[in-house]
């Protein structure tokens, strides 16, 4: 199976969109896939309270996903293995999330700067999650799509 890892700040808003609506929608477009997310500084995300965004999981339901946030795991801090182990990787914002790799992980980034896909994405202090997610949603779908060399119908599976 092959693993495309979400990158966002905290892993509760953003990247956790991406993996859950990925994981959702891979079976039908993309078999052979998996998704999971991170953060790569889950440290500097002191106001997130619970688990996952409440954003996240309503707009996760109103996809037709099953999902319970009660019951979600909490946000995981990235680590060299995570990054090593995944075929593919997307960090949903470049001017936020490569300063931070710089950061943190600057002997990963030197040896493998190509690796990580970077999206357009703001987070809840620049856009609110009613165009923010959508716009994840889109992306979501069109890697999909370029990762199983297919077409996939914007009415399938939400």
């Amino acid at each position: 199976m092959k693993k495309v890892l979400f990158l966002c700040t905290g892993n509760y808003y953003r990247s956790r969109f991406a993996e859950e609506l990925f994981n959702f929608l891979a079976p039908d477009v993309c078999p052979g896939w998996t998704s999971f997310s991170r953060g790569v500084a889950v440290d500097l995300g002191s106001g997130n309270i619970g688990p996952i965004a409440r954003a996240t999981a309503q707009a996760l339901s109103e996809r037709g996903l099953a999902f319970d946030r009660d019951s979600a795991r909490s946000p995981l801090q990235v680590t060299v293995e995570d990054l090593d182990g995944a075929d593919h990787i997307v960090a949903l914002k470049r001017a936020e999330h490569l300063p931070l790799m710089q950061a943190r992980f600057p002997a990963w980034l030197e040896r493998a700067p190509d690796r990580i896909e970077y999206w357009h994405v703001h987070d809840i202090d620049v856009a609110p999650p009613r165009m923010a997610l959508p716009l994840i949603d889109a992306q979501v779908r069109d890697l999909l799509t370029r990762l199983g060399g297919g077409a996939l119908a914007p009415s399938a599976r939400g």
